[in-house]
C-alpha cells in the first residue's frame, strides 16, 4: 500500500486531545487552544478533551493520561517548548514517547525558519507514539500552533493514527 493510500485509508474524523502547557494562560487566555479546537472542529475531527496545565512535567503526564483514559487517538500539546527554565514540556513528553517522529520537529522548524528566521532552532517540536496514540508537541503561540496544524499535523493526523492501529499488537499489520 504507497503513501497515498495510507493516507486515504486514514481519512476519517480523528478523537483529539487538546493539552496546553501555560505557567500564565488559564483557559480565558489560552488563544492557542481556542484556535486549535476551532480548527479541529472545522477538519470534522472530534474534542475527545481539553487541559490547560502549569509547564509542570507531573501535570503534563497527567493531562495525557487523562487523555488516554478519555479514548484520544491523539493528544496535541502546546506551550513549553522553548530553552527558558520554566519549559519543560519536551521533555515530559519526550520521556514518554515509545517512538519518535523525528521529522515532525526537522519540518517544524524549517517550515519556523521560513517565517521568523533563525529563532526557530530555539524550539523543541516533538511528537511521536505513546500507548498507541499520537503525540504532538508544538510551541504556544498562535503562529506556532497555526503553522504546525496547517502544515503537518492536519494534513497527516488520519495517516499516522492509521498506521498506529494498523501496527498496534493483535492489529495484524506489517511493517511499513
Amino acid at each position: 500500500m504507497g503513501h497515498e493510500e495510507h493516507r486515504r485509508a486514514g481519512d476519517r474524523p480523528v478523537r483529539v486531545f487538546v493539552v496546553t502547557a501555560s505557567d500564565t494562560r488559564g483557559e480565558a487566555e489560552d488563544v492557542s487552544g481556542a484556535w486549535l479546537k476551532r480548527a479541529l472542529a472545522e477538519a470534522g475531527h472530534a474534542l475527545a478533551g481539553y487541559r490547560v496545565v502549569p509547564d509542570e512535567p507531573d501535570r503534563i503526564r497527567a493531562a495525557l493520561a487523562e487523555a488516554a483514559a478519555a479514548g484520544a487517538e491523539a493528544v496535541i500539546v502546546n506551550g513549553g517548548t522553548g530553552l527558558s527554565g520554566r519549559d519543560r514540556t519536551y521533555e515530559a513528553v519526550a520521556g514518554l514517547l515509545e517512538k519518535r517522529i523525528d521529522g515532525f520537529g526537522e519540518l517544524f522548524r524549517m517550515l519556523s525558519f521560513q517565517e521568523i528566521g533563525s529563532a526557530a532552532m530555539l524550539s523543541r517540536a516533538v511528537a511521536g507514539a505513546w500507548q498507541g496514540r499520537a503525540v504532538f508537541s508544538v510551541p504556544g503561540s498562535t503562529a506556532a500552533v497555526r503553522l504546525a496544524w496547517e502544515r503537518l499535523i492536519a494534513p497527516e493526523l488520519g495517516h499516522v493514527v492509521f498506521e498506529l492501529s494498523r501496527h498496534a499488537p493483535g492489529a495484524g499489520g506489517h511493517g511499513g
